[in-house]
């Protein structure tokens, strides 16, 4: 009796692990994505708040003043308000989606600036090349397919934002970077077709990967950047420099460091060497960046002079644009103490190098002086050294403190970028 009463209670016993495990892995998968639910859900909800926020607050300024009626199709007129959000660099992504690039160096004659016409070839072509994918697969068009991909692509970045935040100084500053991130002048590209929210992502979660120690994941990442923006060149320094280093130091052997370097640079080599290579012109990239859009190297030389003409109100320059100029030389003024307080904390190699020859980049080119907040906004790691010093403010402070630059994102963000300057 007591022989069958235990064989019969041993039987199940043996049985249950067999029954039960898929469930367990399951519940582990479940387990997983609940925790990285839980991480993360709380940055993109107050990032998707002030952005929703923002972009409310644009479309009614654009409805209440109905200029983008008045304007040309592509330098901010539309039949709806929305519209302006694909204008601009917009309409030449949309033109890529739809018929590709014909890279040529055409001569122009009679203007005093340009020597050459416009052309596609100046911007890359990962994000239109998204555009193009999305809009095989939901059949959007270019403006509906690059929208999607801008919006998708700005809550990776900000979950980038806050990975990285989150290891420099906590979870409270990674929710706070990723709210600063949505807020900070310029953002009002984040959801329009512009390839800005697809750099950030790449590069915030580049820089993750590299200080996590995942090294062909960074260089595989800095190479799609190069296929994103010729601002790239900092992405790629830093995740090269950083590989270096820990090479040398053999902290993470040699393989893997090895081969984010030598992965990094090819997207951008070989985006500038075809477009060189299509015009018949080695140097073809540049010398249409400089005869076609005027963007070239100058040493700081044009912001600096623009930045003096502003401050004394001679508004008489090439492309003066008052509101988005003054926005520019308060973000000037600002850029010091950001600096100083990403610095504060001591942030490793890779965001050093990153935002260093970001801001560098962006300074010491020839180009519209108001779009300053534009191209410091893949300067991600300024926002980080805010937030850090941000974090052990209460949370009905920080409401405050976000509440009027959530509304007003969508006049110095949105529609002083589209509307009173050129984005």
């Amino acid at each position: 009796m007591s022989t069958a009463s235990s064989t019969s209670s041993a039987e199940p016993a043996s049985a249950e692990p067999s029954g039960t495990g898929a469930p367990s892995a399951e519940a582990g998968r479940q387990g997983r994505l609940g925790a990285v639910v839980d991480r993360f859900a709380p940055a993109l909800g107050a990032y998707a708040v002030v952005k929703a926020t923002g972009l409310a607050v644009l479309l009614l300024l654009l409805s209440h003043t109905g200029d983008f009626l008045r304007k040309e199709p592509g330098r901010g007129g539309g039949a709806q308000p929305w519209d302006v959000l694909g204008t601009w660099d917009g309409v030449w992504y949309q033109r890529i989606a739809e018929n590709g690039y014909h890279p040529q160096l055409v001569p122009l004659h009679g203007f005093p600036l340009a020597t050459y016409y416009e052309n596609s070839a100046a911007f890359f072509p990962l994000y239109p090349w998204l555009m193009r994918l999305v809009g095989a697969v939901t059949g959007l068009g270019p403006y509906g397919s690059g929208i999607a991909v801008s919006v998708v692509a700005s809550f990776v970045a900000a979950a980038g934002v806050f990975a990285v935040a989150e290891r420099l100084g906590g979870f409270r500053a990674g929710v706070i970077a990723a709210v600063i991130w949505g807020l900070f002048p310029g953002s009002g590209v984040e959801w329009a077709v512009y390839s800005d929210s697809l750099f950030v992502a790449i590069s915030a979660w580049a820089c993750y990967c590299v200080m996590t120690h995942r090294w062909l994941a960074a260089g595989l990442l800095a190479f799609a950047a190069g296929l994103n923006r010729p601002t790239a060149a900092a992405l790629i320094a830093a995740v090269s420099i950083s590989a270096l280093v820990a090479l040398v130091r053999r902290t993470d052997g040699v393989a893997r460091p090895l081969t984010a370097m030598l992965i990094t640079p090819w997207g951008l080599v070989w985006y500038v060497g075809w477009v060189g290579y299509r015009m018949g012109d080695w140097g073809g990239y540049f010398k249409l960046q400089r005869g076609a859009w005027n963007r070239y190297f100058d040493w700081g030389a044009s912001t600096s002079r623009t930045f003096l003409d502003v401050i004394t109100g001679h508004w008489d320059f090439w492309q003066s644009n008052p509101a988005p100029d003054l926005i520019a030389v308060a973000l000037l003024m600002l850029l010091p103490a950001l600096l100083v307080l990403l610095l504060r904390i001591r942030p490793p190699l890779v965001l050093v190098v990153y935002t260093l020859l970001t801001v560098f980049t962006a300074l010491s080119s020839n180009q519209i002086f108001g779009n300053i907040s534009r191209y410091l906004l893949p300067a991600f790691p300024l926002f980080i050294g805010l937030a850090v010093a941000l974090r052990r403010v209460k949370v009905p402070t920080l409401l405050g403190l976000c509440a009027m630059p959530t509304l007003a994102a969508g006049w110095y963000a949105g529609y002083a970028l589209f509307e009173l300057g050129i984005p």
